[in-house]
């Protein structure tokens, strides 16, 4: 009885601080569609993604090449040129798998050229959500894109056009 009681004035308590909550989302997919820079910024990021991976694609298929040559040649070569062929097929793809991980890693060359093209766009969004949702009293704002949990959203909370034009771009 007493735990119940307890857990009745808890339940109370936290639903009413909600009522004093104001939530807000935005859409940053569109928001990030609406700016002119990021459409420059992400065709110069995947113009090199596409020539680091076709460099990548051509380098797998001279391995790939040289493979197939040395196993039909292999049963003619003798032991020391064997090895050497070997060597130099290992050493191929071993420098292949390092510029790969250089390109595409997890702190990579792609990464870094995200980071200085697109991550002050993403910043100046940010900035511009945080002024609205604090003059316009949101306590929490969700981002409709990005694969949020938000399952339903009604449209008169959608403050993304409200950023926009806090960020000076507006649409028609």
């Amino acid at each position: 009885m007493k735990s119940s009681y307890l857990l009745l004035v808890f339940l109370f308590g936290f639903l009413s601080s909600l009522n004093a909550q104001s939530f807000a989302f935005i859409d940053s997919d569109y928001m990030l569609s609406s700016i002119p820079e990021y459409a420059e910024s992400k065709a110069k990021l995947d113009k090199l993604a596409e020539t680091w991976t076709k460099d990548i694609e051509d380098r797998f298929n001279v391995i790939k090449s040289q493979k197939e040559s040395f196993n039909k040649e292999e049963i003619l070569l003798p032991a020391e040129e064997k090895a050497k062929r070997k060597s130099e097929i290992e050493k191929l793809e071993k420098e292949t798998l390092e510029l790969q991980t250089q390109r595409f890693g997890l702190n990579g060359d792609y990464f870094m050229k995200r980071q200085e093209l697109i991550k002050p766009i993403q910043d100046r969004i940010y900035t511009a959500m945080k002024k609205v949702a604090k003059s316009e009293g949101y306590t929490f704002v969700f981002d409709k894109a990005n694969q949020s949990n938000l399952i339903y959203a009604d449209k008169e909370a959608d403050i993304s056009n409200t950023v926009l034009e806090e960020m000076g771009i507006t649409k028609e």
